[in-house]
């Protein structure tokens, strides 16, 4: 085990240099003059124009740009926004907000959804089952602008159980229903991954076994059929914690959550490419690392799988 984690981690180093090293270039590569953005529909004085840019480095060739950032990024220096302020405490105060956030969709999504598809997997073509595969079409189908402003406004609005937009994000109340929202269509998709493979489980000689041992239905279920069944569906969350947290701008919008989203949605805008490559750089981190949680996931759930 200790040698394939070793090996998987040196394996993450090309692929978080050649992705840092894509992002780096579509961003610096993009039309526009960001420092010149700054001065608005007012022409800049040429002489504060080539100083800026000279104090920041931007007047350098590309390549001595890149290996510059790549150097500073080793030791934590993800460089400055057009504002000055440094873009790790743009990180370490939106960070926070949006990984509470991400946490409680993926709590959500993962217990309805294996909830759901657990039951229908069981029911398998009766009412429950049916009703599980329209509410889950229902879902997809559903764009998340639409169902963030449906759920906005008959629970806030119109309910009033809570505040149309987030006050306080450390107050986990107020984030439940952007997380309804963030993780609805995952809950979606989690439900009939896990439908798809209890029904497909149920079914294997191992299961006839546990019954014909006589063991309880509820350890039958519980650790032989559910354990079995959540192989690709932990694959699939796996990779769905990072695109919770990079996917997290429109529903920050609607919620005005202050989150990465919010925070690339601006920097987006205002073309920083500083503050955007430095949070694309950290949802890179965090993929990596649920991949690498995943795999380790894989021998938990199914005895057969050992590392070498």
């Amino acid at each position: 085990m200790g040698r394939f984690v070793a090996r998987r981690l040196l394996q993450m180093i090309p692929v978080f240099v050649g992705t840092v090293t894509l992002i780096f270039c579509m961003v610096h590569l993009l039309p526009g003059d960001p420092v010149a953005a700054m001065w608005g529909d007012k022409a800049p004085d040429p002489a504060q124009l080539a100083a800026f840019k000279h104090e920041r480095g931007l007047d350098q060739p590309l390549v001595k740009q890149y290996l510059d950032y790549m150097g500073n990024l080793f030791t934590g220096d993800f460089g400055k926004a057009m504002d000055g302020r440094p873009v790790i405490d743009k990180i370490s105060a939106a960070m926070p907000v949006t990984i509470r956030l991400a946490l409680l969709a993926f709590a959500i999504e993962l217990v309805v959804g294996v909830t759901i598809g657990l039951f229908a997997g069981l029911k398998r073509g009766k009412a429950f089952d049916k009703g599980s595969l329209v509410f889950t079409l229902l879902l997809i189908s559903i764009p998340v602008p639409v169902l963030g402003f449906i759920v906005q406004n008959t629970f806030a609005i119109q309910l009033g159980w809570t505040t149309p937009t987030v006050q306080n994000s450390m107050n986990l109340g107020e984030l439940v229903l952007p997380a309804v929202v963030l993780g609805s269509l995952s809950l979606a998709y989690v439900a009939r991954l896990s439908r798809t493979s209890i029904v497909e489980n149920i079914k294997a000689d191992y299961m006839r076994t546990a019954v014909a041992k006589g063991l309880p239905k509820r350890r039958v279920i519980g650790v032989h059929l559910l354990r079995n069944s959540m192989i690709p569906v932990v694959t699939f969350l796996g990779t769905d914690l990072g695109a919770l947290m990079g996917g997290a701008i429109v529903t920050e919008g609607i919620f005005n959550v202050k989150g990465v989203g919010n925070e690339l949605y601006h920097a987006i805008g205002l073309k920083e490419g500083a503050t955007v490559s430095g949070f694309v750089v950290v949802l890179v981190l965090v993929y990596l690392a649920a991949s690498l949680i995943v795999d380790l996931l894989y021998a938990v759930l199914d005895p057969r799988i050992r590392y070498a």
